[in-house]
């Protein structure tokens, strides 16, 4: 590949894996990677071809997205609830709020170390919970609450509506009167919620 044809390419939008020269020609530089000799895009860009200094780099135009990991600290609100299962839309991974939402599976099992009969006990739809991504299996997002940390951080009477209140380790409604159940966070009801 000449340096006439190169030319061409600095400053032009280039994709991963896009042929930006030889390690003959040119040193690779931040936004590349060199297979069998030839250097490539590794991120979305443009190509910076910097030819006095014989470097090729590539100015990343796309940031990564933040998608859930194994590890990740989600919150999002409990979408549906099943004696076994209860489904999440997280809205916010590891503190980063995103533009829309992931949905997760949280399994009875993966609720707390001691024995849990119902779902129906730890969440209920509406529910503002944190949680912790444990795997991908199957390419569903399984969750976790097993740490005094993650849990229900915000809850609401399942009759009115309005925000339940943490008292002696049981849900209460200052409306109605109402006595729920719900694993909660340590922080429950603190205001921050990641």
């Amino acid at each position: 590949m000449s340096s006439k044809s190169l030319d061409r390419k600095s400053g032009q939008f280039v994709l991963p894996g896009e042929r930006l020269g030889v390690i003959e020609e040119f040193i690779a530089d931040a936004g590349t990677y060199v297979k069998d000799g030839v250097i490539y895009s590794k991120v979305v860009g443009r190509a910076l071809l910097d030819f006095p200094n014989k470097r090729v780099s590539v100015y990343r135009l796309v940031h990564e997205v933040t998608v859930p990991k194994i590890g990740s600290i989600v919150v999002g609100q409990v979408a549906n609830v099943q004696k076994q299962n209860a489904f999440v839309h997280m809205y916010e991974i590891d503190k980063t709020q995103l533009s829309g939402f992931f949905s997760g599976i949280l399994h009875i099992s993966d609720v707390q170390l001691r024995y849990v009969d119902s779902m129906f006990s730890v969440c209920k739809p509406g529910d503002i919970i944190r949680a912790k991504v444990i795997s991908e299996k199957n390419g569903t997002y399984h969750l976790s609450t097993k740490d005094r940390n993650l849990g229900v951080v915000y809850a609401f009477c399942s009759q009115c509506g309005y925000m339940l209140e943490l008292t002696r380790q049981r849900m209460r409604c200052s409306r109605c009167g109402k006595i729920e159940k719900r694993k909660t966070a340590l922080d429950y009801g603190k205001g921050l919620i990641a």
